[in-house]
């Protein structure tokens, strides 16, 4: 199972791969997210009403921000130069949903990047929800996109596997 799990050695301990070989691509990722709310927290986001300001500038940010620090998060992540970090986040009846993307050029993807600003923007959504809906749901929280690098271009299946 080891030879498959990159982040493994042989004797079954966690490493941080080592990408000198790899040639330098453009690449670039999409993650998105959604988190599910009351109408009555709905309402407050589109009115822009919170008490602690403006939710979606604030995840959008957010989410941005911890694009950038990704590798100070995820133990064996590399730390990657990122041309560009977007967060939009959209609001629905019963959710909002986030869609995150980061691009690089470098030897190294920026899944773990765009699916950190997902997730970050989502939790931001939560701290600043809470007071109103402490029922949200953070779900779907995946890469629908990939390209560059040695394994190509990836696209999700419309509909995400479940367990």
């Amino acid at each position: 199972m080891t030879d498959r799990l990159s982040h493994i050695d042989e004797t079954g301990q966690a490493k941080m791969v080592d990408v000198g070989d790899k040639p330098v691509t453009a690449r670039r990722a999409i993650a998105i997210a959604t988190v599910y709310a009351s109408a009555e927290l709905i309402a407050a986001i589109r009115n822009n009403d919170l008490a602690k300001g403006n939710l979606i500038e604030v995840a959008r940010l957010a989410g941005i921000q911890a694009a950038k620090r990704t590798d100070q998060l995820i133990p064996l992540c590399h730390a990657l130069p990122l041309e560009h970090a977007d967060v939009q986040i959209e609001i629905h009846d019963d959710h909002l949903a986030i869609r995150a993307t980061c691009a690089t050029t470098a030897k190294t993807g920026v899944e773990m990047e765009a699916l950190t600003a997902a997730a970050v923007a989502a939790l931001t959504v939560i701290d600043m929800g809470k007071a109103i809906d402490k029922t949200m749901v953070i779900d779907n929280l995946r890469l629908i996109e990939k390209t560059g690098g040695r394994s190509g271009h990836f696209q999700a299946p419309t509909r995400p596997h479940r367990p």
